[in-house]
């Protein structure tokens, strides 16, 4: 079953400015870093197409853990 994306593009919202203007404007609107966090969560999901609710399993057959030799 297809889920209602959670967030959309509100294009109204953005407009023409300088890489200063921009950068000005992104420090001055700082969110909190758990809403940072819940939108990552969500771009990653669509990035990689899957579920924000059942993301996949790490697969561990490519990762491998050993001590290093000193």
């Amino acid at each position: 079953m297809e889920q209602e994306p959670i967030f959309r593009l509100d294009r109204t919202k953005f407009q023409m400015q300088t890489f200063e203007e921009a950068d000005f404007n992104l420090h001055e609107k700082s969110k909190d870093y758990m809403e940072c966090l819940r939108d990552a969560h969500y771009l990653i999901s669509v990035a990689y197409n899957f579920d924000i609710n059942h993301p996949p399993r790490l697969d561990r057959t490519i990762f491998e853990m050993r001590k290093h030799q000193m």
